[in-house]
């Protein structure tokens, strides 16, 4: 299935963790949660030790997950070993890409993500102006281009950004960086209306974090939503009371606290509410009108 396939039937869930978070088949568990919770495509974060566009959330992720030895290498062997059918994109930043291969150039990388099953890329720190050798190595091997569209996009920019665009585009929800909100940025509406022309489905990310925020998002027309620190977030506290248990187990020789299967429990469920938020809230959009 490709990435604009999985938009066919409804709103996509988009949800993101970073792979080998906290630890490699910790990490399998839940990404499969989250397909058994309704994900239609699910973005792994290959970690970067200098995530720029994320927030305190997926920088702890992105921490764990390189001290339990996550690389790009780790992160192919990875995607292999994962039991899921929904696409899946690799969210990283270029120099890993650049660098992966024995010459330096994006498509050795690309060329071996394809190979594992990988369908396309977020790669927050490429500015579309210098994405062409990324652009043609995705063309080569099948795999789409994904960017992120802020809210102060505009002009010649937004043109450059469209034009290279594939499979879906990154609606930034907000200014700043990645984190859960309480609220929907009222910046979303007009960011949608900016790129509503273009005829490419439009997800929208950065601080979704409920039910209520995905039915809200859709209805106001968005195509997706994709989902990073709320999931992060239940990945950070299951590891966080499985450290004390181990700490508490020590002094008191007994075994508590949360198991990865627990975890794994927990994603699952709000995977399901944020996918039946964004079917409720397509249901609830008004249809759009036909174009002559």
């Amino acid at each position: 299935m490709s990435l604009e396939d999985a938009f066919a039937d409804g709103p996509a869930f988009i949800p993101y963790l970073a792979a080998g978070d906290p630890d490699y088949e910790s990490s399998l568990e839940y990404v499969e949660a989250l397909e058994r919770g309704g994900a239609d495509i699910i973005e792994l974060g290959l970690p970067f030790s200098e995530p720029i566009a994320e927030g305190p959330t997926i920088q702890n992720a992105v921490v764990r997950s390189l001290q339990g030895g996550m690389t790009p290498t780790r992160f192919f062997e990875f995607v292999e070993d994962l039991d899921v059918s929904v696409p899946l994109v690799c969210m990283t930043y270029y120099n890993l890409i650049y660098r992966y291969g024995d010459e330096p150039g994006p498509r050795p990388f690309v060329e071996k993500a394809a190979s594992v099953g990988i369908e396309g890329f977020v790669v927050p720190d490429l500015p579309a102006e210098e994405s062409e050798p990324l652009r043609e190595a995705c063309d080569e091997f099948g795999l789409d281009l994904v960017f992120i569209v802020a809210p102060t996009t505009r002009g010649e920019r937004l043109e450059r950004i469209m034009e290279q665009v594939s499979g879906y585009v990154y609606v930034q929800a907000r200014l700043g960086t990645t984190g859960a909100q309480t609220d929907v940025s009222d910046q979303t509406d007009s960011s949608l209306a900016r790129i509503a022309d273009y005829d490419v489905p439009k997800a929208v990310g950065f601080g979704i974090s409920s039910g209520e925020h995905a039915e809200r998002i859709v209805r106001s027309g968005a195509d997706g939503i994709i989902v990073g620190s709320a999931l992060v977030d239940i990945v950070a506290e299951g590891t966080s009371a499985a450290r004390q248990t181990q700490s508490d187990d020590v002094a008191t020789g007994h075994e508590r606290g949360d198991d990865p299967q627990a975890v794994a429990d927990r994603l699952e469920t709000l995977a399901r509410e944020l996918k039946d938020g964004a079917m409720v809230g397509a249901s609830q959009r008004p249809p759009h009108p036909e174009r002559t």
